[in-house]
């Protein structure tokens, strides 16, 4: 009873680890979308963004790159 124990214990502690690629690649996008719009926001200031579409618009694009990295971060583990 006690091998039938060790043997059971055994293949389940043997999980396949699940690829972390898709995260990395989520967060690199989003860190390099982040680092471009503080350049651009940083050269025009004055007049950045220039419509409040525009501002919009990045803003939703913001909220799906975090989305979708942690919609990642989460399925990765």
């Amino acid at each position: 009873m006690f091998a039938t124990l060790l043997l059971f214990a055994q293949e389940h502690a043997v999980e396949e680890e699940v690829s972390k690629t898709p995260f990395y690649i989520a967060a690199g996008v989003l860190v390099a979308f982040a680092a471009l719009l503080s350049i651009v926001g940083i050269a025009r200031h004055a007049t950045f963004p220039p419509s409040r579409g525009v501002a919009n618009g990045i803003i939703l694009l913001t909220l799906i790159l975090v989305a979708a990295t942690a919609y990642t971060s989460v399925i990765t583990g």
